[in-house]
Order: C-alpha cells, then structure tokens, then sequence
C-alpha cells in the first residue's frame, strides 16, 4: 500500500478507535485549535452535519450551556444530545430569514458541505462553489457580530472571488489545509473570523 493509503487509514483508524464518526472531525480539531473558532456555551449551525463528526466537536467543544443543530439530507445515526437539533432538509432551498427565526442566532456557522462529484473537475468546482456561497449567505443572515464561520471548498478559478467576499463580511480571512485532507483532494477550508456588525458603520 502507497503512503497516501496509509495516511488516509491512520486517520480512520485513530477516529474509530476515538468514536468519532467520521476522519473529517480532524479537519476540524485542528482548525480549531489553531485559530480558537469555538468557546464554551457558544451556539453553533452545522450545515452538511451527516455523518456527525463534526456536531460530535462542536458538542464537545461548546458544553452543556452551548447548543448545536444540524442540518443535511440525511440525520446523523445515534447522536443525541439535550442540547442537539437535527432539521432534515436541503440548504439550498433555505431561506436564511427563516432559518434565523426558527433557531436563533448563532455564534458559528462550520459547513463540511460536499457536492456529489462527476470527476469533471469545472463541473465539481462549480456545485462546491454554490454550497459554500449559500453557506455563507446562511452564515451572514445568522451570525452574530464576531461570529464564526468556516466552510468547505474545492479549490477553482473563482475561489479568489468568493474569498473576496466572505472579507467583506469578516475581520479576518484564512485559507487552510488540514493536515487530515487527502493528498490528492482539491479541498480547502476558508475561515471568516469575526463577522462584522452590519449595523455599525465603521465596520462596514
């Protein structure tokens, strides 16, 4: 077996052997501990949250006083929480408003969002891309001021663009590749911190 196998099963295993549902949950780990996006009792949106690994995180991250909910196609097996709501449904026919008055605001927004690929590499770059600026529109609706957001995506000639953007809404904008991506992925991580209030003037 190559040296990409066993690095991709080294995650597996250690995920497994730690109960967490999903290798993706290192991705998230270490971006956290890098750039300290959760705090205890914060209020947390998963979008993409199937399988589960990383509402498991935020769960562990947040706290008894935090809350997480999930939203995805299908709903995480056996992850129940006092504190976890599963909203079965597709993000992109979410209106955010809606979505805002249902759960309240929200102090992170984390989208693991992936589209069902074609190994046609425009074609995959644009459906990734269309998850995550529907992300971030969710992202922008329900954040707090100085909330978190972090997204999913797959690298592509209009990632700069979209990086452009999510600026606008953030203090602070950081590309990432976790040590825990595959070594022949495209994905990339983009990391909005501290959402700027829309209503201050000087912010915008």
């Amino acid at each position: 077996m190559g040296k990409g196998g066993r690095w991709e099963d080294h995650f597996t295993r250690r995920a497994k052997k730690e109960n967490w549902r999903a290798r993706s949950v290192y991705k998230l780990e270490e971006i956290d501990r890098r750039f300290k996006v959760f705090r205890p009792g914060y209020r947390v949106l998963d979008l993409g949250a199937f399988p589960g690994s990383w509402s498991q995180y935020s769960l562990k991250r947040v706290g008894a006083k935090g809350d997480v909910v999930g939203i995805d196609l299908k709903e995480p097996e056996h992850l129940e929480a006092p504190n976890f709501t599963f909203i079965l449904a597709d993000i992109l026919t979410l209106a955010p408003g809606d979505l805002k008055q249902a759960i309240g605001p929200r102090d992170i927004v984390i989208s693991d969002l992936a589209p069902r690929t074609t190994g046609i590499r425009v074609t995959d770059e644009s459906r990734s891309l269309t998850l995550a600026v529907k992300a971030l529109e969710i992202a922008l609706a329900i954040l707090r001021p100085k909330g978190n957001f972090l997204c999913k995506v797959f690298e592509g000639e209009n990632l700069r663009s979209f990086k452009e953007e999510l600026a606008r809404g953030f203090k602070m904008v950081r590309a990432i590749r976790p040590s825990a991506v595959r070594k022949r992925s495209r994905e990339i991580y983009l990391l909005g911190l501290e959402r700027l209030d829309p209503q201050d003037p000087l912010e915008r």
